[in-house]
């Protein structure tokens, strides 16, 4: 069964960077579209950034300028650059792709901003 699957988070310091990666385990599942989403704890889940299939992107305030959302269709994954991280952006982060009318979500990579 095809999955998503995560990798690239961790802890960091304040104004530090990281780079998470969101892969398909099938190349059979190519992506169309994708996002990033966060939960804070104790917070709901929240839209990060939304690529499209022609790379229009999107993003929250709150990352915008700091956060950029890429998608290289030869490794059919989807990354989220994050520079100049905050104790807010702490959360657990999530992918979702799109392949046709079959989306996947990824299993979560936690990412924490503490000195």
């Amino acid at each position: 069964q095809v999955q998503l699957v995560e990798s690239g988070g961790g802890l960091v310091q304040p104004g530090g960077s990281l780079r998470l990666s969101c892969a398909a385990s099938e190349t059979a599942f190519s992506i169309d579209a994708g996002a990033w989403y966060r939960q804070p704890p104790g917070e709901q889940r929240e839209l990060v950034a939304a690529i499209g299939t022609t790379t229009i992107t999107d993003y929250a305030d709150s990352v915008k300028g700091r956060f950029t959302i890429s998608k290289d269709n030869t490794k059919n994954a989807i990354y989220l650059q994050m520079n100049s991280l905050k104790p807010e952006d702490t959360a657990v982060y999530y992918c979702t792709a799109l392949s046709g009318d079959l989306e996947l979500w990824g299993q979560g990579t936690l990412v924490t901003v503490s000195s």
